[in-house]
């Protein structure tokens, strides 16, 4: 008997989505527009506001064909409320902190499936990676640079993806300080 993909332990999760990276894709902005439209019909009022970010948003590099989503909630929103409504409409909750959770949609227990989101779910204010996405756009040769550092680890680290997000982390944490600088009160 096969396990489900909430019997599955991190290693066997990494095994069967392993890192996967491909050329840009331009209907990764279309894919994006569409689970957006999706998300706002379900979603309250309460969104603040819901981006495109991670590589599938930067233009003419390389990614992991996974569309990242951010969706910001206004302070009073109950994020329980928001969880509930996300699973209900096909979204698995991957994890949950105190002010953050995370889910994906599009993991099959036979592997990926032709789209794949990860939503990121935050209290507005909370989004360094508008930031980041905004600073390689304006900066394709900083972006080449990115792309080049994930090619670099993605072997490496095919199957760990902790191990993968933390090498990056240098890279995205000194850009994102530099765009933030840079584009100062863009995001209040």
């Amino acid at each position: 008997m096969e396990k489900t993909l909430s019997e599955m332990s991190l290693e066997e999760l990494w095994m069967l989505f392993p890192i996967i990276l491909t050329e840009h894709n331009d209907e990764w902005d279309y894919w994006y527009e569409i689970e957006e439209r999706h998300l706002y019909s379900f979603l309250p009022k309460k969104i603040v506001k819901i981006s495109h970010i991670g590589s599938t948003a930067i233009k003419k590099i390389w990614a992991k064909p996974i569309i990242d989503i951010l969706v910001e909630l206004s302070s009073n929103c109950v994020m329980v409320e928001i969880k509930e409504k996300l699973i209900a409409n096909g979204y698995l909750c991957m994890s949950t902190e105190k002010e953050r959770m995370s889910f994906n949609k599009g993991y099959t227990e036979n592997g990926f499936a032709e789209k794949v989101f990860h939503l990121h779910l935050r209290y507005a204010g909370d989004h360094d990676e508008l930031y980041f996405r905004d600073y390689m756009n304006d900066n394709p040769n900083l972006a080449k640079e990115y792309e080049k550092l994930k090619c670099s680890l993605w072997k490496k680290f095919e199957h760990n993806r902790d191990a993968y997000t933390q090498a990056k982390g240098t890279f995205i944490s000194q850009h994102t300080a530099e765009a933030k600088e840079k584009y100062i009160g863009r995001y209040l």
